[in-house]
């Protein structure tokens, strides 16, 4: 199967100019894409977020995703090599037409595939030694990190729901009813609504 994806991070790009560059590519190579996959999304959002992490769950050995550039894959570099090497690793070719990349089962692709793989766990490493710098840099300066002890956080489930929440008991609904409304527990419900004094207590 042939894969052609098209990314916009905004609904005002427009995803015409991606579809002639590969259909003018296949043209060329005299290929035919088989399914197009369009989305409008920013390209630091997680892959299963993205339409494009089921399609690269789905493809099989041998499958080709055929895209313009390699950051319509993704806007970080780590994030580029973690596609490549996955797809690499499972024998899925990659083509990019701007940057005329072609990764494959070939052996330079799996030269290319260990460096992916290499880079991108000292990536990760780098950013994992720079957040315990930063973590000890600041309780060296005397900052308290997270939450203070034996504190909880004012923020709960049904923050923001106050306003519906004291709608429906005025209507009479019990705490029940909003509980199974709103997906939590009954009592959950009844708690926030005595802390923010939602209804009259008789």
């Amino acid at each position: 199967m042939i894969y052609g994806y098209i990314r916009v991070s905004t609904d005002k790009q427009t995803v015409e100019n991606q579809r002639f560059e590969i259909n003018r590519f296949c043209e060329e190579k005299e290929l035919l894409v088989d399914k197009w996959i369009e989305e409008t999304i920013s390209g630091t959002k997680e892959m299963e977020r993205r339409k494009l992490g089921r399609l690269l769950k789905k493809m099989k050995q041998d499958d080709i995703l055929i895209c313009t550039e390699l950051s319509r894959l993704g806007r970080s570099l780590l994030m580029i090599m973690g596609i490549l090497n996955d797809c690499m690793k499972r024998d899925v070719h990659v083509w990019t037409i701007k940057d005329n990349y072609r990764l494959g089962n070939d052996i330079n692709s799996k030269v290319l595939a260990f460096a992916f793989g290499l880079a991108a766990e000292i990536e990760r490493n780098l950013i994992s030694q720079r957040t315990k710098e930063a973590l000890a840099r600041k309780r060296a300066e005397g900052v308290v990190l997270g939450r203070p002890k034996g504190r909880k956080s004012s923020r709960t489930k049904l923050t923001g729901q106050e306003k519906r929440i004291q709608e429906l008991l005025e209507k009479k609904v019990s705490f029940s009813a909003i509980a199974r409304i709103l997906g939590v527990h009954r009592l959950t419900v009844a708690s926030f609504a005595k802390k923010h004094k939602l209804y009259k207590q008789e």
